[in-house]
């Protein structure tokens, strides 16, 4: 049996809106071609599972199941901070992304690897806590949580959407990440739990590259894929268009 392969693309630094519009496409797209395949109507090859990563401006985002009382700034007050607010159709609360953080976003069709949404979000917590075993910190899970946790801190949060089996939305790690927004929100609704970074436990910033390189690594050896480095933003809206 052949390996099966996810096509990953950096888009570097991107809004929030443009990224969430595309993982809706390339979702809707899998679903799509499925059902197509699913009814004997298929006449093209079927688009492959895709990772996204991407770098955030300031933003916080408020998943379907969330409490707007856990955004302690005003309309105003953000603006200041020159971060946006967004509610979207992950699952979880709210969050924040920034420069500093590595968002990933798979979009795979489970239905090529397994048909089970909490073992999908084991495995992206398990690819996660491997990563910081590789900079010497040993994370762990909190049960009744998702999401990965150094010392009792959040250092990973997770949320996804998944429709017919097709996944969207992901991970998000503190890498060198400013961890002073974080104060502006009741991060993922748990007030009692703070968060930290690759920085600010290491003491010194780290090299996003070289951590994007190991997020790969585990993902393959997790996911037992083999994931192949694509082109730019353009490049993925011109498969889906």
């Amino acid at each position: 049996m052949s390996q099966k392969i996810i096509e990953l693309y950096d888009l570097g630094h991107a809004s929030y809106q443009p990224v969430w519009d595309l993982q809706k496409s390339i979702q809707q797209r899998l679903i799509d071609e499925k059902r197509a395949e699913q009814k004997g109507k298929s006449n093209r090859k079927r688009l492959g599972d895709i990772l996204l990563f991407v770098e955030h401006p300031h933003i916080y985002t408020l998943g379907k199941s969330g409490s707007e009382e856990h955004m302690l700034r005003s309309m105003m007050e953000l603006q200041q901070l020159e971060a946006e607010f967004l509610k979207i159709d992950r699952g979880g609360d709210i969050t924040y992304h920034g420069p500093g953080q590595i968002v990933g976003y798979p979009i795979l069709d489970l239905d090529r690897h397994f048909t089970d949404v909490h073992r999908y979000l084991r495995y992206l917590e398990e690819i996660m806590i491997k990563v910081c075993a590789d900079y010497g910190f040993e994370a762990h899970r909190i049960e009744g949580q998702t999401g990965v946790w150094v010392n009792n801190e959040k250092i990973c949060a997770m949320g996804i959407r998944c429709s017919r089996w097709v996944t969207m939305h992901g991970f998000a790690l503190n890498v060198n990440t400013d961890l002073r927004y974080f104060n502006n929100i009741v991060p993922c609704g748990i007030d009692d739990k703070s968060v930290t970074s690759l920085q600010a436990l290491s003491g010194k910033e780290i090299d996003a590259e070289e951590v994007k390189e190991r997020i790969i690594f585990h993902f393959e050896e997790v996911f037992e894929v083999s994931i192949s480095k694509q082109g730019s933003l353009q490049e993925v809206e011109q498969i889906i268009s």
